[in-house]
């Protein structure tokens, strides 16, 4: 069991290089009993953004653009403490930093296209709209009685 499993893909071919991945671990608090005083089972995974080769240049500014709020110096650093074992929060961390990657190197979505509303249906609004204030104006008790 001291293998990590396979490359945690980002998107496409793109996955998080082993060799570039920092780890560090911790007594965590929350769950765990005895045996939260004897093992360091948090786990903080920091990834060197700013260095990095591993993400194509383009990615790579998109993701620095996107995160610059939880970069320090071109680092980012995803902590895990919400499993009693060393191994599960390494996986959590791992999997956490994968997605964020992903959604920071996300290309911006396409530009909204304005398109005209039909004549049809911008008349038939405010027919509408005309039948339904003369239906109010109707209920006013002016005229009783």
């Amino acid at each position: 069991m001291d293998g990590m499993p396979g490359p945690y893909v980002i998107r496409g071919s793109v996955s998080l290089p082993e060799a570039e991945l920092m780890w560090r671990f911790s007594r965590s608090g929350g769950p765990g009993g005895q045996h939260v005083n004897t093992s360091d089972s948090q786990v903080e995974l920091r990834f060197d953004l700013a260095k990095t080769e591993a993400l194509p240049p383009v990615w790579k500014e998109r993701a620095l653009a996107k995160l610059a709020g939880r970069l320090v110096d071109g680092v980012i650093s995803v902590r895990s403490s919400e499993h009693r074992s060393q191994w599960r929060n390494r996986e959590t961390a791992a999997v956490r930093l994968a997605s964020l990657l992903a959604e920071a190197t996300a290309p911006p979505p396409k530009p909204r296209r304005a398109t005209r509303i039909p004549r049809g249906i911008n008349e038939r609004r405010l027919r509408e709209k005309k039948q339904r204030s003369d239906t109010k104006r109707g209920r006013t008790g002016r005229d009783w009685g």
